[in-house]
Parts: C-alpha cells; structure tokens; sequence
C-alpha cells in the first residue's frame, strides 16, 4: 500500500507533464487554416489544467510523507517543459503565419527563447532554495521571483486574449502591433522570473473576516470565474493572470518605498542583492 501512494505524486505531475506535450505537438501539426483563437483557448485549459495538477501533486506527497529527491526533480523537469516550453511554443505558432522569414520574426524567437531560459532559470533556483530551507516556515514565505506557472498564465493569457473578439472590438491592431506587444510581455515575464522581486504564495494567505462575508464574496467571486468561464473565458485568464503579476510587483514596490514602516508588507521586501 505504502508504495502505491508513494507513487500517486508522481502520476499527477506525469498528468501535468502530458498536459504540456499535448500543447507541444499539437502545436505542431496546426494548419494555416485552423481557427487559432480556438486553440489557443484548449491549450489555455489544458494549461490551467496542468497548474492545478502542479499544486496537487506537492499537496499529495506532503499528505502521504510521499516527498522525496526523484519526486522533485520530476516535478521540476515538468515544469519547464510544460510551463516553460509550452507557452514560448504557442507564441511562435501564433505569431509564425505573419512574421517568418522577417526582422521580427527574428525577435519573436529571441523573445521566446529568452522566456522559455528564464523560466529553467528560475526553476533551479527555487529548488536550491528549497533544499536549503531549514524550517516548514522558510518554504512558507513569498516566492522570490514569478513562479513559473504565473509566468505561463500571464504568457498565454495575453496572448489569448489579443485574438479574442472582444480584444478585436476595443483594440483593433496589426499583426506587427500584437507580435511587439507579446515580445515586450514576454521579456517583461521572463525578467520577473529570475528577478528578486517577492510575489505572493497562496498558503501565505491569511484572511480575518466574518463569515458572512467570507460566504458573500466565494459566491460572488464562484459566479464572476463561472460566468467568466463560459462567456468570456480570454478576459478572465487574462484579467486574472496579470491581477496576480501586477498585484505582487505593486506590494514589492510600496514596501520598498516604506522601508520597514509597514510591518504587514514585511514579507514582501526585495532581497538586499536584487540590484547587484
């Protein structure tokens, strides 16, 4: 029995790993022809898909005391190929059919590539880290750098959303226009991931409020993600991925203007060497 739950970790990060290489190689066999808004909005699930299964396989071996050195470097292999491969794939896909052979098609690929060495970058970082923590309260605190499947989100998302109707509606542009605005994003993304800048951990998250309003606002919140989902699911991941980007650089930059003013952003202070 021991060994059978030892080994259920180890099947959900293989579930989040094939995720990512259902990305990959579908990615690879779309026509010219194909409605990208669509695909674009599968590879979105699937990578929403492989993120939750990222939690749930760290939640599972610390439940089962299932944690061990193959585990983590599964998990991690995993990641950068799914989080870190995958979505620079997806852009070079979307952007290919107006930019190949071209100067900017040349930046596109650079702007991939760039992501795709900062996300295993950051990667490796964090499991050093993390095998140098010596209490449960170190591997608590906020994370150094955008974790790398925030970083993908954010990837896909704009990406996704630049193509949706409603992007079309509000912002019509150029395919040149969209391919400079995903090159800046995705050297934005890839800079955060490696840099010292502290983002928010979930399990960090501690909220005191009444239970009626803890009640209103998951309602609130369940019917928004619900509605979202069904009807406008590109705003949603996007608005939701750039919140979490946008939110944790913000409480980083006020807490590094207050010093130590402010005790409750204490968690968020850059480390001393992110501008060496």
């Amino acid at each position: 029995m021991t060994k059978r739950v030892a080994l259920l970790p180890n099947i959900i990060t293989a579930f989040g790993l094939a995720c990512g290489l259902l990305i990959i190689f579908k990615t690879n066999v779309v026509e010219a022809g194909e409605s990208l808004p669509d695909f674009l909005r599968v590879s979105a699930i699937l990578l929403v898909v492989a993120a939750i299964a990222d939690v749930l396989d760290g939640l599972v071996a610390r439940a089962a005391k299932a944690e061990s050195e193959f585990g983590m470097l599964f998990d991690s292999l995993s990641d950068a190929i799914t989080f870190g491969v995958a979505p620079a794939v997806l852009m070079i896909k979307s952007l290919s059919f107006g930019s190949k052979g071209t100067p900017l098609g040349f930046f596109v690929t650079l702007a991939a590539m760039l992501y795709s060495i900062c996300g295993v970058f950051r990667l490796v970082r964090f499991n050093t880290k993390k095998s140098q923590a010596k209490t449960k309260a170190d591997k608590k605190k906020q994370f150094t750098g955008l974790p790398i499947p925030a970083g993908a989100a954010c990837a896909v998302s704009i990406n996704f959303f630049l193509l949706s109707d409603l992007a079309g509606e509000l912002f019509p542009m150029s395919a040149a226009l969209r391919a400079k605005i995903l090159i800046g994003a995705m050297v934005v993304i890839g800079y955060l991931m490696i840099s010292r800048w502290k983002f928010p951990s979930v399990k960090a998250l501690q909220f005191r409020v009444p239970s009626f309003y803890l009640v209103f606002w998951t309602v609130l919140a369940a019917v928004i993600i619900i509605y979202g989902v069904l009807y406008n699911f590109a705003l949603l991941f996007f608005a939701v991925s750039w919140a979490y980007l946008v939110i944790g650089w913000l409480l980083s930059l006020i807490r590094l203007m207050l010093g130590k003013k402010s005790k409750s952003l204490q968690g968020f202070y850059p480390d001393p060497d992110m501008f060496k």
